[in-house]
């Protein structure tokens, strides 16, 4: 498991951990994992998952739409070297013209930036998505 050896307080009252790697737990990350197979291995461990830059308003928004359904994803604040491992998990012809990040994934699905999700929510796809990958019950 990894050892904290700091912390910040966020302005939206969240915190940010500094970890420690170690691999002396079955807990650990892989600090040989690259940072590609890292964010592939987190798509397919959570139902909801928002890629974002560090202070991202429109990754703000993007967990209050989704908290207001009662959906609470996972965020995961990447660096900006990161940032490039992220558009590896983009298909080909998809999700042209947004932004790389913020990026939200349900099911192992990219959906993309908020515009998408705005989108899918408005047309009504958006909560039979989320029942569908059995994060919310109707």
């Amino acid at each position: 498991m990894q050892g904290v050896h700091g912390y910040r307080l966020r302005s939206d009252g969240g915190v940010r951990l500094e970890l420690t790697p170690t691999t002396s737990s079955p807990l650990a990350i892989d600090i040989s994992e690259s940072t590609e197979m890292r964010i592939q291995r987190l798509i397919t461990e959570n139902p909801v998952i928002i890629f974002s830059r560090s202070a991202c308003c429109m990754c703000h928004v993007m967990k209050r739409l989704l908290s207001s359904l009662g959906v609470h994803p996972t965020v995961i604040e990447l660096e900006e070297d990161e940032i490039g491992a992220l558009s590896a998990s983009q298909q080909e012809g998809e999700g042209e013209g947004e932004t790389v990040a913020p990026a939200v994934f349900i099911g192992g699905e990219r959906i993309g930036g908020l515009e998408s999700l705005v989108g899918l929510h408005l047309s009504g796809h958006l909560v039979p998505k989320l029942v569908e990958v059995g994060i919310l019950a109707l």
